[in-house]
């Protein structure tokens, strides 16, 4: 029997933590990883990939995020159960409605995307 848990204290009045499990039939490496991160990732603005191996922030952490614009994602690796623990976390009342539309506004005027929601947050890292 195969379990998965994933529990998670999120110490914020606003704000999305995500996590999914994806089970794997082979091994995958952590650089395989990075690679399809930042291939998928690399040209997005507002996207931002947090795996560090130590520190207070290793992943992400939807406290850093308030009030910007950004999703930050992240991953594990997990061999012992055959999976890769996929992470992310955003500021819903920013990167939700409020974010999306600046952002769609600025695409649809010719205006470079980021404009106005480059905010780099609320909180003090």
């Amino acid at each position: 029997m195969r379990v998965a848990l994933s529990c998670h204290a999120v110490e914020a009045v606003r704000g999305v933590l995500a996590t999914a499990h994806a089970f794997v039939t082979h091994p995958v490496e952590e650089k395989e990883l990075w690679r399809t991160y930042r291939s998928a990732y690399g040209d997005e603005p507002f996207v931002r990939i947090v795996h560090e191996p130590d520190g207070i922030h290793r992943e992400p952490e939807p406290k850093i995020l308030a009030g910007t614009n950004f999703c930050d994602v992240g991953f594990a690796t997990d061999p012992h159960a055959d999976r890769v623990v996929a992470l992310a976390a955003l500021d819903n009342l920013m990167k939700g409605a409020a974010g999306n539309a600046v952002q769609c506004y600025n695409v649809r005027r010719g205006l470079p995307e980021a404009t106005g929601l480059d905010f780099l947050g609320l909180h003090p890292v």
